[in-house]
């Protein structure tokens, strides 16, 4: 169902893949902690779109090759940003394709892309996932009454500045709350970047009133609402839409964690918590 971690691909795989999806002329970028580069095959809105990653001039996976953990004495996360805040196309990270590139979504054929709900523009943070993260649909969450996604956990990261597509960024994790999206839990972690203005004052949910008025009520606004002009109903919540706090969010990451160690056939990890 998922693509095996590309550690496990052999070399012959990865010698055939890679002739494929090498653009001609490579845009490298690089990347906030110098981790990584990422070569991007063609532009956003075409169906054969995809971001590749590369590290020493090989293709690695951004879901299973990058760690979780950035920095444990500081509870810092690696966050690989799908979306720039902003703008419209819903892009993730491919969780069933070899080396799990960034494309675009589809439906029935056609590119995605979220509506502008009024008064917002597109996705109103820099969107992203948790690397080495599963949120696991065989398993119900006690909290939430219901199974994971499937796939990693989402992040919103809310700082000031609009960060780039597929680069990974070093993020406080500031709490979570909990969409329950076609009968699934979906997590939305909420964090902010570590090197942020604020990222020194905001510690908690419980800050952000004070430092990013509206913030919350505005996500948690656009998350209910943003598939209604698809024709779809307003979605739910865990929690009565609620966030908890940074503590909680953290033990839904280790859990997370440990649902990936468990998918790619894991026992000890060495990028484990």
């Amino acid at each position: 169902m998922f693509a095996k971690r590309s550690g496990f691909l052999n070399t012959r795989v990865q010698s055939a893949l890679a002739p494929a999806i090498r653009p001609k002329q490579p845009c490298f970028r690089r990347y906030l902690n110098e981790y990584i580069k990422s070569v991007l095959a063609r532009p956003v809105g075409i169906a054969t779109s995809r971001m590749f990653f590369k590290k020493d001039g090989s293709l690695f996976s951004p879901w299973h090759d990058i760690p979780l953990v950035a920095d444990a004495t500081k509870d810092e996360y690696n966050m690989v940003c799908e979306i720039p805040r902003w703008t419209n196309a819903k892009l993730e990270i491919d969780t069933k394709a070899a080396f799990n590139p960034i494309r675009q979504d589809t439906k029935n054929g056609n590119l995605r892309y979220v509506s502008d709900i009024f008064p917002y523009k597109g996705y109103i943070w820099n969107y992203g996932a948790l690397p080495q993260t599963f949120e696991d649909p065989a398993h119900v969450d006690t909290d939430t009454g219901y199974v994971g996604d499937s796939d990693p956990v989402d992040v919103i990261e809310i700082g000031q500045a609009v960060c780039a597509q597929g680069c990974v960024y070093r993020v406080k994790v500031l709490g979570v709350v909990a969409l329950i999206d076609d009968g699934e839990t979906d997590w939305k972690v909420i964090a902010l970047r570590s090197d942020d203005p604020l990222a020194s004052k905001v510690h908690s949910v419980d800050c952000l009133e004070k430092y990013m008025p509206g913030l919350l009520n505005a996500t948690i606004d656009w998350f209910t609402k943003y598939k209604v002009p698809d024709g779809k109903p307003l979605n739910k919540w865990a929690f009565d839409g609620k966030a908890r706090d940074a503590e909680y969010a953290r033990n839904i990451i280790a859990g997370t964690h440990h649902a990936w160690k468990k998918l790619v056939g894991l026992q000890h990890s060495k990028f484990s918590m």
